[in-house]
């Protein structure tokens, strides 16, 4: 144990960790400061099935009033943090800035809610939210596939490569107004794989309005899924 901690404390001193958020040194093998670390937008109450965040007084298994009057396709959603600074930063840099080296760290949040989260009937599979040909294309990379590698190899869960697809090229979320991002969104997904009693973790970067996870969790649940459960490193509120 001795040898192991001069062995990080030179590799310290020669090559110091830098925090994704500050740039000052990190303790080895971390990737945040941990003054950046404990800062972390957290969500410390949330919506049990959308993960909206709620009042600091509200009991842990509450619905936000949306869920309430309609109920999603979906049976839980685990979002690490809030889409606040740093996370909206760090996210906008790793999605369009293509610092992919930000997919370990931000995946490892996700990881880190998911491991405090109660499940009755824990996920059996991982599935990247997909992206349309053309914006793969465009992008070079799907951030969602990103994050779920990691994710899937953490909760040793098999990651099914290409089962949900998105062929229907359609404007980008961000750029419409929140009431025309489910038009937007529907008929978009298509599966071609049978996931009769599976129960599917579907991992995205950012939920907002919950319309594309909505969407793709329908599909999901036509192909069979028993359950479908949503993660995300960090919901919009």
């Amino acid at each position: 144990m001795q040898q192991k901690f001069f062995w990080h404390a030179a590799l310290d001193a020669f090559f110091p960790a830098r925090c994704v958020s500050c740039g000052q040194q990190a303790p080895h093998g971390h990737a945040w400061c941990r003054a950046c670390h404990a800062a972390l937008p957290r969500i410390e109450k949330a919506c049990a099935r959308c993960a909206e965040p709620l009042p600091a007084s509200s009991p842990t298994s509450a619905l936000c009033g949306a869920c309430l009057r309609h109920p999603p396709p979906f049976d839980a959603t685990i979002a690490a943090c809030r889409y606040t600074f740093p996370l909206d930063q760090l996210l906008q840099d790793f999605k369009y800035g293509h610092r992919l080296a930000l997919a370990a760290p931000l995946a490892q949040l996700l990881v880190d809610a998911l491991a405090s989260a109660v499940f009755q009937e824990p996920p059996t599979h991982v599935i990247a939210m997909p992206l349309t040909a053309a914006r793969q294309i465009e992008r070079g990379f799907n951030q969602a596939r990103e994050l779920a590698q990691p994710v899937a190899a953490a909760l040793k869960l098999p990651l099914l490569i290409d089962a949900l697809l998105r062929p229907k090229d359609a404007p980008k979320q961000a750029t419409l107004p929140w009431r025309e991002r489910r038009k937007n969104v529907r008929d978009a997904f298509a599966c071609r794989r049978d996931l009769s009693g599976c129960r599917v973790l579907l991992i995205d970067d950012v939920m907002t309005t919950g319309a594309t996870v909505a969407a793709a969790a329908k599909v999901l649940r036509a192909a069979g899924a028993a359950k479908v459960f949503i993660g995300v490193v960090a919901r919009a509120s």
